[in-house]
């Protein structure tokens, strides 16, 4: 019997950007190097090999970030019990609004996500540091 999908990737989306801010590329390009600010990188491995990443990023795969974030989980990660502002981004702004929205219900503040992503990123000609 075929599934059937009672919310879609579309609502999901609009749910996730009505409760997260964004932040232009624009903003974020002043504010990368900032250490008031964590840039998260949810991206896989093979698209920071193949593209790099924002210059200082913090790598979290999408599929461990609620381990990383929770100070219970023997996956905890530091880097997210700090008093600072979180920029959440991936490629097209999708991974990161529904992150940042997770985030965000987990307790984690403030939290934003890049507008755009990485792609708009490029576009508006962002640094951009080699992942190995």
């Amino acid at each position: 019997m075929p599934q059937t999908i009672t919310k879609g990737i579309k609502t999901l989306l609009a749910e996730a950007n009505a409760k997260v801010k964004t932040m232009p590329v624009a903003e974020a390009k002043t504010l990368y190097d900032n250490d008031a600010y964590v840039f998260i990188d949810l991206r896989d491995i093979r698209e920071l090999q193949r593209a790099g990443m924002i210059p200082g990023a913090f790598s979290c795969p999408r599929g461990m970030l609620e381990f990383w974030i929770d100070p219970d989980s023997p996956y905890h990660k530091d880097v997210f019990n700090q008093d600072k502002t979180y920029v959440f981004y991936c490629a097209s702004a999708w991974r990161s609004a529904l992150s940042a929205k997770v985030a965000q219900e987990m307790g984690l503040s403030p939290v934003l996500h890049l507008e755009g992503g990485f792609t708009e990123w490029l576009k508006q000609d962002g640094p951009v540091q080699e992942r190995s």
